[in-house]
């Protein structure tokens, strides 16, 4: 009987980009493919904002779940940078 493995999520590194924490959160499934989402922080306090975003791709490898996760991470902060008052949404399905 195969065992199962444990969904514990892999820590990686948060990137500070200006006022944002960019910081790429990668699970093992079930399956042994990688699941991607990230947490994307600005502000301090009450003001505080964190959002979460999950990505529908799976990966064969944590490297390349963490890769797309930052660049989508990534790209969402420098959206948000260049004009405050934009909603940028990355596009998961890309």
């Amino acid at each position: 009987m195969p065992q199962a493995i444990e969904r514990v999520p892999i820590t990686t590194v948060p990137i500070e980009f200006g006022r944002y924490l960019v910081s790429p959160l990668i699970q093992r499934l079930d399956d042994g493919q990688f699941a991607a989402s990230v947490s994307i922080r600005s502000g301090a306090g009450r003001g505080a904002c964190d959002r979460v975003l999950r990505f529908a791709p799976r990966f064969g490898s944590a490297r390349a779940a963490r890769r797309y996760a930052t660049h989508h991470g990534m790209a969402w902060a420098r959206a948000g940078a260049s004009d405050p008052a934009a909603t940028p949404h990355p596009h998961p399905q890309e």
